[in-house]
């Protein structure tokens, strides 16, 4: 049985050697993975009836396709892309739904694997967005890490692979965001 990543990291090299027909088959591979991370963002949405799971997998997957200048080095990378055009879809919609309402008293936000899939709407993107944003100033390693297992639902390994540090590094960068990111939120800061 072959290997998946290894099927994904094949077909993106294909692709960006000019093979067409490996970006259909690669559509066919990270279809239903791209939609199961749109899937998590929308359920923190707080109005999922704005913008359709289906619609924030296409509209992110359209800008991937565009993206002819990215070097795809592996399955990580294209899915750590992928989240993050998703986040700033989801920004961008949220930033032009709720701008008067921007600022308006403390947001408290967890950070933490329980929050990977809430249980409820989450009405925090924003702030922690601009949080995350700040943090990337700062310290842009960990705000990677934040990015790629939060937004990007990647795990430990892959997220270490992809950042080329160890395990360890990456969860001692996750503590610190976390750590930080909270303190950001609360406006400690």
């Amino acid at each position: 049985m072959a290997d998946p990543a290894a099927d994904v990291t094949g077909l993106l090299k294909a692709w960006t050697g000019g093979d067409e027909a490996a970006l259909a088959a690669l559509t066919e591979q990270v279809y239903a993975e791209l939609h199961r991370i749109a899937h998590r963002h929308m359920r923190a949405e707080r109005k999922p009836d704005t913008l359709q799971t289906t619609a924030l997998v296409n509209e992110a997957y359209l800008r991937l396709t565009n993206a002819a200048a990215v070097d795809w080095r592996d399955r990580a990378q294209f899915f750590a892309v992928a989240a993050q055009m998703m986040r700033r879809i989801l920004v961008d919609a949220a930033r032009a739904r709720d701008a008067d309402k921007r600022g308006a008293g403390v947001v408290h936000v967890m950070l933490d694997e329980a929050a990977l899939v809430p249980e409820t709407p989450d009405p925090t993107l924003l702030a922690l967005d601009d949080a995350l944003t700040a943090f990337a100033q700062v310290a842009p390693r960990q705000a990677k890490v934040v990015e790629l297992r939060y937004f990007g639902g990647l795990g430990e390994d892959e997220v270490a692979a992809l950042l080329e540090v160890s395990p360890r590094t990456v969860r001692r960068d996750w503590d610190l965001a976390k750590a930080w990111l909270l303190r950001e939120l609360r406006g400690e800061i």
